[in-house]
């Protein structure tokens, strides 16, 4: 199995990390002939969500990449990448999203919180974090922390407003990988 992430900023070594710590091999992607490369699933780490649009489209990889979720590319998105997937982004996940929710850099915060299909509370970090204002039927709410949205999935794409990459967990990774990427 190989893993894509999506290195134009944000934690994306920190991802890798974690990926290797589960065995799984990765490689980044820094443009479209990146992108192009074989892969099992795709991951979009946080950052600010405005530039990573902006490159997306600056390295012609943001029409493929909205064309390979919809067929089926299995995805997670972290921070910034949950708003990427959004209904006013690459619009693949039938997800509204409140942008800095939790307010600036200072909002910042650690949380220890349950995400449904992984046993015990998981750390969860969040960093002018958004969350899930709404969410259409076909999504599956994973996590909610003082009464936000804070994870969800919807068929192959998986959501989290935290850093699951920045904590050394690995649940949120091995749930990526089992239940979206679906490998046994």
């Amino acid at each position: 199995m190989k893993i894509a992430i999506l290195a134009l900023q944000g934690a994306f070594e920190e991802h890798r990390q974690t990926l290797l710590k589960l065995g799984v091999e990765s490689f980044f992607v820094r443009n479209l002939s990146d992108y192009q490369c074989q892969k099992d699933g795709i991951i979009i780490p946080g950052g600010e969500s405005t530039t990573i649009l902006k490159l997306l489209n600056d390295l012609n990889i943001f029409e493929p990449l909205k064309q390979d979720i919809e067929n089926g590319l299995p995805v997670f998105g972290t921070c910034a990448g949950l708003i990427m997937l959004d209904d006013k982004h690459l619009g693949t996940m039938d997800i509204t999203v409140k942008r800095n929710a939790y307010g600036r850099q200072l909002g910042s915060f650690f949380f220890e919180g349950d995400f449904d299909g992984i046993d015990g509370k998981i750390p969860m970090t969040f960093i002018r974090a958004p969350f899930i204002e709404k969410c259409g039927e076909g999504v599956k709410i994973l996590s909610i922390v003082n009464g936000n949205i804070v994870a969800a999935q919807q068929e192959r794409q998986l959501v989290t407003a935290f850093h699951p990459e920045l904590n050394e967990d690995l649940r949120v990774h091995e749930y990526f990988l089992q239940e979206v990427v679906k490998v046994n």
